[in-house]
């Protein structure tokens, strides 16, 4: 199997093992996403692992009209996906537990038959299937803690930051076109991970920008779960602020 389909396949079985105990109160808990209870982000997951599916099976031209056009008629992809959640929350939570984990498990099969170099259509546009894989194991990450912080559990920080962490740097171009802007040139992030160990991702060409301090900081502050002021991660040079602003492990 490859590393990025493990991850995502042990990410996903961490995530598993925090549902499988919630009792039927658990699942209403509010969660740091607004208006979302933990029933609403697993909801999310699933749904979103099912678009994930359509891609990498060619597909996605086919996902449910009525579907897709939450995205055409949104502003952001934020409130794309909240209309989504909308319109099919309020299933019982064994049946909901029971897609997140068919599709869970049906999106490992699909990335680990597939060539991962393969482009694939998503929201972003295309992508390969091995960022495909990445993207979904990031997001299962994100939203992993989202439940475990509402219903008072705690996750371990694993060794799978790192991929998440190449994902925030490598992204960083999408992330700036996406805000309009141009990088002033290439960024290198130099990280701690959660042993100690260091995580350099450096540019071919000499970087103009550094990012330094917590993987696992920085990995938060990509997922839009802590404000970079709260973190001991800096940056020096031009793109500093703007990389921390706009960086993000998601799409």
């Amino acid at each position: 199997m490859d590393p990025i389909v493990e991850a995502l396949a042990d990410q996903q079985a961490e995530l598993a093992l925090i549902l499988e105990r919630l009792t039927e109160s658990d699942w209403r808990i509010p969660t740091r996403c607004e208006g979302w209870d933990v029933s609403d982000v697993v909801l999310h997951l699933a749904q979103s692992d099912e678009m994930a599916i359509a891609s990498a099976t060619g597909g996605w031209a086919g996902i449910d009209s009525e579907r897709t056009s939450a995205w055409s008629r949104a502003s952001s992809v934020d409130e794309g996906v909240a209309v989504m959640v909308e319109r099919e929350r309020g299933a019982p939570t064994t049946e909901l537990l029971a897609r997140w984990s068919t599709n869970a498990d049906q999106l490992v099969e699909v990335f680990n038959s597939m060539d991962l170099s393969k482009r694939v259509t998503w929201v972003a546009g295309e992508l390969s299937a091995r960022t495909l894989a990445t993207t979904r194991m990031a997001e299962t990450w994100i939203h992993a803690g989202d439940v475990a912080e509402a219903v008072g559990t705690e996750l371990e920080d694993t060794d799978r930051l790192r991929l998440i962490s190449r994902l925030a740097w490598r992204t960083l171009p999408y992330a700036f076109a996406s805000a309009g802007l141009e990088l002033e040139g290439p960024v290198a992030f130099r990280l701690v991970a959660p042993d100690g160990e260091g995580w350099d991702f450096l540019p071919d060409e000499t970087p103009v920008t550094t990012i330094s301090g917590s993987a696992v900081e920085l990995c938060a502050i990509a997922a839009r779960r802590r404000n970079r002021s709260d973190t001991s991660v800096i940056g020096e040079g031009p793109d500093a602020d703007n990389v921390l602003t706009l960086v993000r492990t998601y799409a």
